[in-house]
């Protein structure tokens, strides 16, 4: 195994238990403690982890780009929600636009029911999902890539979305906030995302519970530019009295936790 799929794994264990033992890494990857603390260290220098007595702990700075494969398997089933609400709400033959967020790819899984759909987008993992989908206008933005989002950036990319009108445009961010809206941890990305905005009719936001009063460094736009929002579980109810308050609709799953208000 290379050190950087090691190092992917170690981040995967982080994401679900948020803290890791050395001595138990080193039984788990068959290689030696020292080994584990050098990667352990990488970690920490690149702000993905903080190094601990004996161990790690995850970074709680949301500003940090995770490796996309990490990412895309974080809270798997939460964003499977937001993808089966939206294969309701997309019609046969619509003009979508898609982020390159791990959202984004999860909602093409469940939208793969569909005989007829043209996607735009500037997300490599949503075109590799999509390349044996027969039917479908797949139509890249081109650009600069951006390695750890696996996304296409830059002028060329901005300039195809801006040349589009399409029916909806659905986006994820890495945070949203009441007072400083919705924030990306890449300002490219960002603009990239800015225009997907003004090329919309339906501007939606399709974020899992963790991207609630969470505030990454970019901006992207406020919440007021957002026509909707779909979420996998009922937020709280200050979010919802907001959503009322600014003519937001929000859809969500129909689980719960103790965290969260129970919707009617």
């Amino acid at each position: 195994m290379l050190a950087v799929e090691r190092r992917n794994l170690i981040l995967e264990k982080l994401q679900d238990e948020k803290k890791v033992v050395v001595s138990e890494l080193s039984i788990l990857f068959d290689v030696s403690e020292e080994t584990i603390r050098r990667d352990l260290d990488k970690l920490d220098k690149e702000g993905l982890a903080v190094k601990s007595y004996g161990g790690a702990v995850l970074s709680e700075n949301i500003s940090l780009d995770m490796p996309f494969n990490v990412r895309k398997k974080r809270n798997m089933k939460g964003k499977k929600i937001i993808g089966d609400i939206l294969n309701d709400l997309i019609q046969e033959g619509e003009h979508i636009i898609l982020d390159p967020s791990t959202t984004a790819v999860a909602i093409v899984k469940s939208l793969k029911v569909k005989k007829k759909l043209t996607v735009i987008t500037n997300s490599i993992e949503v075109l590799l999902e999509l390349s044996d989908v027969s039917g479908w206008d797949i139509i890249s933005t081109g650009g600069t890539l951006r390695e750890n989002y696996l996304a296409l950036v830059g002028p060329k990319a901005t300039n195809v979305i801006e040349a589009f009108n399409a029916d909806k445009v659905i986006l994820s961010c890495k945070g949203m906030d009441m007072g400083k809206g919705l924030t990306d941890s890449n300002e490219l990305v960002a603009d990239v995302k800015q225009a997907m905005l003004k090329s919309g009719g339906m501007r939606i936001l399709a974020a899992d519970h963790t991207k609630f009063d969470k505030i990454a460094f970019s901006k992207i736009c406020n919440l007021a530019d957002i026509d909707m929002v779909v979420t996998d579980i009922c937020p709280s109810k200050e979010w919802m009295r907001y959503f009322e308050e600014k003519g937001i609709e929000c859809l969500y799953g129909k689980e719960i936790d103790e965290n969260h208000s129970i919707c009617e």
